[in-house]
């Protein structure tokens, strides 16, 4: 199996782990009061951090760097990619929360193309051509999904939405500069749930709502959720460069519709089902010779 391979499949693992995400996060207005983004953030990221850290203590090996390990280009490039993905995290659930969680998602989804971006400003890794078209063709199909009316009241939400995948993109961007160096995925994964989960401290404590015990299970499945999304992030771009394989993040939207019709009875209309063959086929004209 080539390491591309491994980056797509790695990718595709992260996408449907953070549709699970999503759905949990959406699902816990429904059973108790509302609660801030801050407060989903930080029970998504200790159950991240929780699993993260038994990873990384069960696969750390003498070969794979650790705390002794790190230096200040690297502590840098973690420290850049928590404050962005942070940043992300909570608007992102802020928009989960205001607007449909399909167009949420499907604006979350620029963050595949900030990260081509920001990799050939950053990285100097020159996309070709049709790696940013297949890019290009992805995001119409993610426009078709989201058939975006932007409306006067929510369009901070949707700001908020695009604010998220403007942060991941930066975030991924650190992530593939990170696999260069070979840093532990686990770490990578423990160091980014225990900054944003310390990041989200300050605002629970001034704006805290009591949580019912299904909201908390749920947010708990929103923490296995997003471990896996991590995962699957961090070892994507270890093994491939995000030109290769960022296209196949759009798999998210179509794991996210699935879920919805599964769990809310939300059925695509035709604008969504064409999104939908649209991102496949840009998935398979990136990935076609």
């Amino acid at each position: 199996m080539t390491t591309r391979t491994k980056g797509i499949i790695s990718i595709i693992i992260s996408a449907f782990g953070f549709a699970l995400m999503a759905m949990f996060v959406r699902l816990c207005d429904n059973y108790g009061s509302d609660i801030s983004s801050f407060q989903k953030s930080f029970f998504r990221n200790i159950i991240a951090f929780i699993i993260a850290t038994f990873v990384f203590f069960r696969t750390n090996q003498p070969n794979q760097a650790s705390l002794s390990s790190l230096n200040l280009k690297t502590t840098s490039l973690l420290l850049c990619r928590c404050f962005a993905g942070c940043i992300g995290i909570f608007a992102n659930f802020y928009a989960l929360s205001k607007i449909p969680i399909a167009e949420a998602m499907a604006l979350n989804k620029t963050a595949p193309f900030f990260t081509v971006l920001f990799s050939w400003l950053f990285l100097k890794e020159l996309p070709k051509p049709r790696q940013l078209l297949a890019i290009l063709i992805a995001f119409i199909g993610v426009l078709l999904v989201m058939k975006p009316l932007f409306s006067i009241n929510d369009s901070f939400a949707f700001s908020c939405a695009l604010i998220g995948g403007l942060g991941a993109g930066i975030a991924y961007t650190c992530l593939r500069k990170l696999g260069v160096y070979k840093l532990n995925p686990a770490f990578i994964v423990l160091f980014f749930s225990a900054f944003s989960t310390l990041a989200s401290v300050p605002f629970i404590i001034s704006e805290f709502n009591p949580m019912t015990l299904i909201q908390i299970i749920i947010m708990l499945g929103a923490g296995v959720g997003a471990a896996v999304g991590q995962f699957g992030i961090t070892m994507a771009y270890r093994f491939a460069q995000p030109r290769q394989v960022a296209v196949y993040d759009y798999s998210n939207i179509i794991f996210t519709a699935l879920l919805g019709f599964a769990l809310f009875n939300q059925i695509p209309d035709w604008l969504s089902i064409t999104g939908f063959i649209t991102i496949i086929i840009a998935a398979i004209y990136a990935n076609s010779k």
